[in-house]
């Protein structure tokens, strides 16, 4: 039995409240179950320098956790004058996996930002600021379509993100925090609506793990973004 009584296939409660804020282009907040990320896409008309005279846009994220996010007050990271490796690594994925479903000729020589604000974790921040970023700047570029400073749409199709593991002997979908910091295993998938994969990311903790077990949590996660994808769909109907 997992500690939230969930079978192994289960996700948590999926929540996303889009446009939660007012002034950005594009916002949500999303919830796996007792995590909550603010996600908030901003449109630049430039891009970074290597990009100009391109013709190409750019997508880009960052990513942070506020001070009682957890169990216990962290710094803030702008305090410390500098970020921690984690997130650098956090924010390159996010960046990445929206990347992966943007055209960015059909973007334009403009920049889109994603911030993503984690104000409670329980596990599978990342994948819910994947997710949740997705949302953001589909209403982001949904504006842009709006007041015809774009005529096509470049963003190609869905992408979600979720954490899979071993705990105790058993592949499990969406990993909490009483399961994350005990897993043998565990691992975040980025996937595509049309079944690509994006990243995948899976790291032996406690055991190592077969071939037959990762396959095992790639299947979990498939599930999971399935769900993600219908949730994705009825917040930007």
């Amino acid at each position: 039995m997992r500690p939230s009584g969930r079978t192994p296939d289960q996700m948590r409660t999926i929540s996303i409240e889009p446009r939660f804020t007012r002034h950005a282009e594009g916002s949500v907040l999303i919830g796996f179950g007792d995590t909550k990320v603010l996600v908030t896409a901003s449109i630049e008309e430039r891009v970074p320098p290597f990009l100009r005279g391109k013709g190409e846009g750019w997508v880009t994220a960052e990513y942070g956790m506020l001070p009682r996010a957890t169990h216990t007050r962290g710094n803030r990271e702008a305090a410390k004058g500098k970020q921690s490796g984690r997130t650098q690594e956090i924010q390159r994925l996010i960046g990445r996996s929206l990347r992966a479903v943007v055209d960015m000729k059909l973007l334009g020589e403009r920049q889109i930002v994603i911030d993503c604000d984690v104000i409670q974790a329980d596990g599978g921040t990342r994948t819910a600021a994947i997710s949740g970023g997705w949302v953001a700047l589909r209403l982001a570029v949904d504006g842009l379509l709006t007041s015809g400073k774009l005529t096509v749409d470049p963003i190609k199709q869905k992408v979600a993100a979720v954490s899979c593991g071993i705990y105790q002997g058993n592949a499990v979908l969406d990993l909490d925090y009483d399961e994350d910091s005990n897993a043998d295993a565990d691992g975040n998938f980025v996937l595509l609506e049309n079944g690509h994969i994006a990243e995948a990311q899976a790291t032996a903790e406690h055991a190592t793990y077969d071939e037959e077990a990762l396959l095992r949590l790639l299947r979990l996660a498939r599930m999971g973004c399935a769900d993600i994808f219908r949730a994705q769909a009825e917040a930007v109907k």
